[in-house]
């Protein structure tokens, strides 16, 4: 199971995620209370170990902004939260991520739309005015009962409210290919590095088939 800690802006958060067994950590260069400067993460990157994957969030930024920031810090996916095209997430061939935001509507979203321009999908949670970092879990039993994964060829991920307490009923719910939390992991809008690794463990436990019932 990948497993992915986003909104990083500390080097100590960032080699903790790396020592807690964490596959991939973010970093938000969009409005965000997360936000980090482009500066602050090539100092942080530049001290971490190279098979911890490095991904950008963005939303809805140029292009051309984009790829400088991927250039620059040799980022592995770029993660993109806004209304990113088909068009727009095959610039970035092999990186792009697009996320897709559930809300009430029980209709699937348009994954088919951009099966041969991502990396992976992301599903999260829809809250007016947020692209993404909403803090809440989403009605996962939307996509289990009406989408169905022999409907596109791209790998998922499960993102939204996702905390150590509800992230193997997301597991065993969404049979994803991967995870991805931020506020699930943070207390008072900070990383707290005991809940990072309560939630990691308990990923990696149910992997092992730990958990029964």
């Amino acid at each position: 199971m990948w497993i992915k800690i986003c909104g990083i802006n500390n080097i100590e958060t960032a080699l903790f995620c790396a020592e807690a067994g964490a596959d991939a950590i973010g970093f938000v260069f969009a409005e965000s209370k997360r936000k980090i400067k482009v500066e602050t993460a090539e100092k942080i990157i530049a001290l971490l170990p190279p098979e911890l994957g490095k991904v950008g969030v963005f939303v809805d930024q140029d292009p051309g902004e984009v790829a400088a920031i991927s250039r620059c810090l040799n980022l592995d996916l770029l993660q993109f939260h806004g209304n990113e095209s088909p068009e727009y997430c095959g610039l970035f061939p092999g990186q792009a991520i697009k996320s897709f935001r559930i809300g009430a509507s029980k209709n699937p979203p348009p994954v088919r739309d951009y099966q041969n321009k991502l990396k992976a999908c992301l599903f999260d949670s829809y809250e007016p005015g947020k692209a993404g970092g909403t803090g809440r879990p989403w009605d996962w039993e939307v996509i289990a009962s009406n989408f169905k994964r022999n409907t596109f060829d791209i790998p998922f991920i499960a993102a939204g409210g996702l905390t150590s307490k509800n992230v193997i009923h997301a597991l065993d719910t969404l049979k994803p290919d991967g995870i991805d939390t931020s506020s699930g992991v943070e207390r008072s809008g900070k990383k707290d590095h005991t809940l990072i690794k309560e939630f990691i463990e308990t990923v990696r436990r149910y992997e092992k088939n730990e958990f029964t019932g």
